[in-house]
């Protein structure tokens, strides 16, 4: 049987570095259409089991989807896990060929441990996304612009002001145009996600945007997904406190707003929190519990297709 090849592309913004197995040398190209069609010409052949690549803010996106386009099974991960499994091997230096010759290693393990990649976003995804991350954006901008303001000498006083307009203005826009695009596209889901008294637009659309997994995962899949599922840290005798780590950021900063309305809003929520309050818990570690049941809820939600009720059991 023939040898199994696995490759590894460090992106950058202006060309990528390619490793394939049994190659001594890596191969470099320009990051425009020529150099992704002509990967995929190069690759065609070798017909890999597996190719690895780093997010590395977008700029590795288009290289993904001309692969994926023709036929070649690719993944892209974590920039942080794949510079753990460098290190954890050796590779203690850092240079273009270094890294995507450590992805391509590493596309073989993850391989081995039966690694599927994540489905590469659609055109409407890509777009959901680009609006929401834009808003988020557009709304750290107001917040800095507005606390500017308050300490501002009266001479840049006007010049903050227009900038705020102009800010709000764009923020008006972007949010039309989330509103738009889900209706056209995510009505129905995000209909039933908003039953959800604490689930408001902003976190619908960031949850269809950024965790396309919802309702196609169970409730332990998902948590651990998002980053809200308690890691154990023992060793021994020794028993340490369980915490929440790694997972998607986006997701659960709007969870924690929509965990912290529910708990005054949403009765389930409400309900949930006083308990554990009561037990003794303290108030951070209880509305985390809140988020971990709200993203369970709406999961169940997500996948059953019925709205909230307030014996959400019968969605679970």
């Amino acid at each position: 049987m023939s040898e199994q090849v696995y490759v590894g592309i460090d992106v950058a913004k202006n060309s990528f570095e390619v490793a394939v197995t049994g190659e001594s040398q890596t191969l470099n190209l320009a990051n425009d259409e020529g150099g992704h069609v002509e990967l995929c010409q190069v690759l065609g052949p070798f017909k890999p089991r597996l190719i690895l690549m780093e997010a590395t803010g977008g700029y590795e996106q288009g290289l993904a989807l001309a692969l994926a386009a023709a036929g070649l099974r690719v993944s892209v991960v974590n920039p942080r896990q794949a510079r753990d499994f460098a290190r954890c091997v050796g590779k203690l230096a850092k240079t273009d060929r270094i890294d995507a010759q450590a992805l391509r290693n590493f596309a073989l393990m993850l391989d081995a441990q039966g690694h599927e990649p994540r489905a590469l976003a659609d055109e409407q995804r890509r777009e959901l996304t680009a609006l929401v991350v834009r808003r988020r954006q557009l709304v750290a901008m107001l917040v800095s612009e507005r606390q500017r303001l308050g300490v501002a000498h009266r001479k840049a006083k006007p010049s903050i002001l227009a900038i705020i307009d102009a800010i709000a203005a764009q923020l008006h826009d972007v949010e039309g145009q989330l509103k738009a695009h889900v209706q056209a596209h995510h009505a129905d889901l995000a209909k039933l996600l908003t039953s959800v008294k604490g689930v408001g637009p902003t976190t619908a659309c960031t949850l269809l945007a950024q965790l396309p997994e919802l309702g196609q995962l169970n409730r332990k899949q998902i948590t651990s997904l998002v980053g809200l599922a308690p890691m154990n840290r023992d060793s021994g005798t020794f028993r340490g406190q369980r915490h929440i780590f790694g997972g998607r950021a986006d997701v659960r900063r709007v969870l924690y707003v929509a965990a912290l309305v529910g708990t005054r809003f949403n009765p389930v929520l409400k309900d949930f929190y006083a308990k554990l309050l009561a037990a003794g818990k303290a108030k951070k570690v209880a509305l985390v519990a809140c988020m971990h049941k709200l993203l369970v809820i709406l999961n169940a939600i997500a996948r059953t297709r019925n709205p909230w009720c307030d014996d959400f059991k019968k969605v679970l």
